[in-house]
């Protein structure tokens, strides 16, 4: 737990502070940022951040934008500071995929004990973060796609629809099932984007694409080799 990386996000340079010393001093390493652009900087830049501790109310871009842009290719956890206490943002912020949700006044200690919490969780479920089937080998946490060890270029989505394809092999999906499972429930479109996407995956698995086979009337199916 020692290593992992914690960037914390507030334009108020006391409250970066006292939560960086907190952090530090339950052996974490901090990185700060005053803002939602330079945060965003410093993520992609890093590519190791563990976890963020992200304020709302920031100028330039604010915590609910910064959020949406991480999560456009990032599960990274990330823990919500607000001086709010309305329960609107609350929902908000669990829509947009905030794993811990906590509002100002906090006690610090708290705040440390619930990172620590978040990341053992996430280390937990990161345990087996390898998928192999066919010559397609897959690293979750790393977000890597490889096949016989070269890489491959996807996109995120593509990337979780290969991931969706490969911990249900063997098994018929239907098109609305995997609609409701890597686009979420909340998607508005239709049955083609899951074929467009599936095209295009074949297409850059090259030929280990003809693993993933189409079920007629029904949806696809991934089959590893013999």
């Amino acid at each position: 737990m020692e290593k992992c990386k914690i960037l914390v996000v507030d334009d108020e340079s006391r409250m970066r502070k006292l939560v960086s010393d907190f952090l530090v001093k339950d052996g974490y390493q901090v990185l700060e940022a005053e803002d939602g652009e330079e945060a965003l900087r410093i993520f992609f830049e890093e590519n190791d951040i563990a976890l963020i501790i992200l304020d709302v109310m920031m100028p330039r871009m604010d915590g609910w934008q910064t959020c949406r842009e991480i999560r456009a290719s990032s599960k990274v956890p990330i823990i919500m500071l607000t001086a709010k206490s309305d329960e609107r943002d609350e929902l908000l912020g669990f829509e947009l995929g905030v794993d811990e949700y906590i509002s100002k006044p906090f006690s610090p200690k708290i705040l440390v004990a619930r990172a620590g919490a978040i990341l053992r969780r996430t280390m937990q479920a990161s345990a087996e973060t390898k998928l192999e089937i066919g010559g397609i080998t897959v690293d979750k946490s790393a977000h890597i796609v490889t096949i016989d060890g070269k890489e491959v270029e996807l996109s995120f989505k593509e990337f979780e629809l290969l991931v969706y394809f490969m911990e249900n092999k063997g098994i018929a999906l239907s098109r609305e099932k995997i609609l409701n499972s890597v686009w979420n429930y909340d998607y508005f479109g239709d049955a083609r984007t899951i074929d467009t996407h599936v095209k295009k995956l074949r297409s850059k698995l090259g030929g280990k694409g003809d693993l993933i086979k189409t079920i007629w009337g029904l949806g696809y199916k991934l089959e590893a080799d013999g």
